[in-house]
């Protein structure tokens, strides 16, 4: 008797049709992911074929390592745009910035000098090596300041994997979650996997996001999934509409 494996579903699979996508890379030459104008031709001619609807892209802004601005990044936004109208025509691309949580960072948004996903939400991250001291300082200013913190990939903190009250204590402390797609492929390893799906499974997860740098990203995107918790990640897809 011979028995038929369903094939696996594939994160590419779960791509709604009105995703928005509020985290990635794909602006040339102003961080660590796209370098030339064709690398983001590359990307955004990728992220259409997967189903995005629109793409919120967001450099980093890290002080002495990419001194980005609202300037910077508005510029290289329009340069884009300009120079690859046939796929912008396609998808619509806007622009933030993924910030990462520091003193720098309290003075700029103190002074209102950032971008913001929508409204008044904030991409930030922190070190994958440790968390600042003051990181839930930071967190209580930015929020007294009115904006919401948006936590990028959480589940890749390994710092906090042996005490899941942390990630407890952050959303107390009024932070969502974005996880990134591509931990639920096991790209970043098979804990950080494991860590995406018990943050599924506690309902944590708020939003996802790609972030998209390079063409290793885009190939892993059509890989299997290797989490359990596929209709919470399914929810968080969806709640990606807030950002259209």
């Amino acid at each position: 008797m011979f028995s038929f494996l369903k094939p696996k579903l594939r994160l590419i699979d779960l791509v709604p049709m009105n995703y928005v996508d509020i985290h990635s890379h794909v602006l040339p030459g102003i961080d660590d992911g796209a370098k030339t104008i064709e690398d983001s031709k590359f990307l955004l001619e990728n992220m259409i074929e997967f189903g995005f609807s629109k793409i919120i892209t967001s450099p980093h802004t890290i002080e002495n390592i990419w001194n980005n601005t609202p300037e910077t990044i508005s510029n290289t936004l329009e340069y884009t745009q300009e120079n690859l109208r046939e796929l912008t025509a396609k998808v619509e691309l806007k622009a933030a910035s993924e910030y990462i949580m520091d003193d720098y960072f309290v003075t700029l948004f103190e002074n209102k000098d950032i971008l913001t996903i929508k409204d008044n939400f904030v991409l930030v991250e922190m070190s994958y090596i440790n968390p600042p001291i003051q990181l839930f300082d930071y967190i209580f200013k930015l929020q007294v300041a009115g904006y919401i913190p948006v936590l990028a990939h959480p589940e890749r903190y390994v710092f906090y994997h042996a005490d899941f009250s942390n990630y407890s204590r952050l959303k107390k402390a009024g932070c969502l979650f974005q996880m990134n797609l591509l931990s639920a492929t096991g790209y970043y390893g098979k804990e950080v996997a494991k860590m995406a799906d018990k943050l599924l499974k506690e309902n944590m997860i708020d939003f996802v996001g790609s972030d998209f740098h390079h063409k290793h990203h885009i190939a892993s995107f059509s890989n299997p999934i290797i989490i359990k918790e596929v209709d919470q990640l399914k929810k968080a897809f969806e709640n990606n509409c807030r950002f259209y």
